[in-house]
Parts: structure tokens; C-alpha cells; sequence
């Protein structure tokens, strides 16, 4: 599997890696890629559950009855459930984002997709995505799937991760370059 070594070499690969195999074995990848879906929305639109996530206050027991109660209210397959009760359970809550990301490489990966990150300055309408996966399919040679992230300091453009690979045609950056060209 591509990157699947380097992923596993971080904390958050482990975690993902394992995840993985479990829902691989069961043969439930996409509803648990679905799954960890939800819970990256409730990251980025819920900042209680963010600062849940992130406290390193909140106790161990603590920490598991509210992500227990977080993925019932979410709707959250029972695979998913239990491996973030294990990560609240051992700490490592604040690895959640990392070990979301390495999960959708590896199911990817598996699919004989490549997953390109994706950060634009507004949300992407489903025509776009469309268009960006036909041009990066193009590109790579493969299916891409897309990671997607808004970042409204980007004014407008985008960033493109795949890989090691970088596209940036963000509206900042070509400032950032202007006005460093024009310095001198």
C-alpha cells in the first residue's frame, strides 16, 4: 500500500493502521471512513468538542463518557464507537484529526485511490470537486480521493497536497510572492 509504511511509523498511523485492519477484517472500511467523516465535521463545526478533543484537563473517565455520548448523538458505527473510546481511554484524543487523515489514506490506498488534501478559500461545490478530481486524475494518473478543507485567509485559490507534492495557486500566496518580488 502506498505511504503505508510512513504512516505507520507515526503515533497516528498506528492508531489508523489498526483501526483499518479491524474494519478491513469486517469488511465495514467505508462505514467506518463515513463514521470518522462525522466526527472530522463535528471537529471543525462544534468547538465544545474540539476543546474536548484537545483539553488535556479532561480526565480519562471524563473523556470517554462524553466521546461515548458524542458518537451515539453523531450515530456512529459501533467499530468507530469503541476505537474512540480507546483513544479517550489511552490519551490520546488529540491525535484524533492526525489518525482521521492517515485512516482516509489507507482506505484509499486500498481502493487504488491516491488522497490529495485539498484547502480552498470557500467550500467547493460538488461541479468543482468533480472537476478537480477529473484534472488531478489526470495528473496522477489514478482515482484521487479528496480531503477537503475550507480556509477563508486563503482569499480565493487553492491548496493541493498529494503526497509530497504541492500546488498552491491560493490568492495569498501570489500576494505574498508580489509583494516580496516587489521589495527587490
Amino acid at each position: 500500500m502506498e505511504n503505508s509504511a510512513g504512516i505507520q511509523a507515526s503515533l497516528s498511523g498506528r492508531y489508523a493502521t489498526a483501526l483499518f485492519e479491524l474494519a478491513r477484517d469486517s469488511q465495514r472500511i467505508e462505514t467506518v471512513e463515513d463514521s470518522l467523516g462525522k466526527v472530522r465535521e463535528a471537529l471543525s463545526e462544534s468547538d465544545e468538542f474540539a476543546r474536548l478533543v484537545a483539553s488535556p484537563l479532561v480526565t480519562r473517565a471524563q473523556a470517554v463518557k462524553a466521546v461515548t455520548a458524542a458518537a451515539d448523538a453523531m450515530q456512529i458505527d459501533s467499530l468507530t464507537a469503541k476505537f474512540l473510546g480507546t483513544v479517550a481511554e489511552n490519551r490520546r484524543l488529540a491525535q484524533l484529526p492526525a489518525i482521521i487523515r492517515d485512516f482516509r489514506t489507507l482506505a484509499a490506498a486500498h481502493r487504488g485511490e491516491t488522497t490529495a488534501e485539498v484547502t480552498s478559500a470557500h467550500p467547493l461545490t460538488s461541479a468543482q470537486v468533480d472537476a478537480l478530481k477529473a484534472q488531478l486524475r489526470t495528473r496522477v494518473g489514478r482515482d484521487v480521493a479528496l480531503d477537503l478543507s475550507v480556509d477563508p485567509d486563503l482569499l480565493g485559490g487553492l491548496i493541493v497536497r498529494i503526497g509530497s507534492q504541492m500546488i498552491d495557486s491560493s490568492i495569498k500566496t501570489r500576494l505574498n510572492s508580489l509583494a516580496h518580488a516587489m521589495k527587490g
